[in-house]
């Protein structure tokens, strides 16, 4: 029996286009942990076109930049999608908790890691990914504690990846103000110190729950 309680809410859980596709996806025979996989491979993607781009031309850099984008949203959609096949679909595993945690938290390093490298500030990526990394640290800890899970932001994964993808997208048009990786390095810090916020945030709030027991 799946636990919905510790399930992150999303309005897009409601959605038309998403209920379908799960119903698809279940009725293929497709695993909620093969999405979650899969979720991860789009971000192994991502990171690998933010990678790419400091050795790209102007045209070679704007494509990298937009599969980029477009991969972080479909890591997302793959986030989505597992949990609406493993819980709606009736098709979740005893391994389950496992796939849902795993991939996401080597998404946000291979994600952020690799904007990092398109920065032209590799340690800024690792420091936004490490940050990213101990949110979820904290909800897991407090799940671990007997707390709910707590999803709050002001920087928890979807906005993490917002911030991104439209820095991504608006950095396909640096070259007009010679720019030179200056979107993505604000996208980047603000994902890091909101993010290290969003874990004091967390930290704070479960402190007071195992208080109040």
């Amino acid at each position: 029996m799946i636990d919905t309680s510790k399930r992150r809410p999303l309005a897009s859980r409601q959605t038309r286009w998403a209920n379908r596709a799960a119903r698809l996806l279940a009725d293929a025979g497709v695993t909620p942990n093969q999405i979650s996989a899969a979720g991860m491979v789009a971000a192994m993607v991502a990171g690998m076109c933010f990678v790419l781009v400091p050795q790209a031309g102007p045209l070679g850099r704007a494509a990298l930049l937009l599969l980029a984008a477009l991969f972080c949203q479909l890591r997302l959609v793959c986030n989505l999608l597992d949990g609406m096949v493993a819980v709606e679909g009736g098709k979740g595993a005893p391994d389950g908790p496992f796939w849902n945690e795993f991939p996401d938290r080597v998404s946000d390093i291979l994600i952020l890691a690799g904007a990092g490298i398109a920065a032209g500030l590799p340690a800024l990526g690792w420091a936004a990914a490490a940050l990213a990394v101990l949110t979820a640290y904290v909800r897991e800890l407090g799940v671990t504690c007997g707390a709910p899970a707590d999803f709050s932001g002001p920087m928890a994964k979807q906005h993490r990846m917002a911030v991104i993808t439209g820095a991504a997208v608006l950095s396909t048009a640096e070259p007009l103000w010679d720019g030179g990786g200056g979107v993505l390095r604000l996208a980047l810090w603000t994902v890091a110190v909101l993010a290290g916020l969003t874990a004091v945030r967390r930290s704070a709030r479960l402190i007071g729950f195992l208080k109040r027991r």
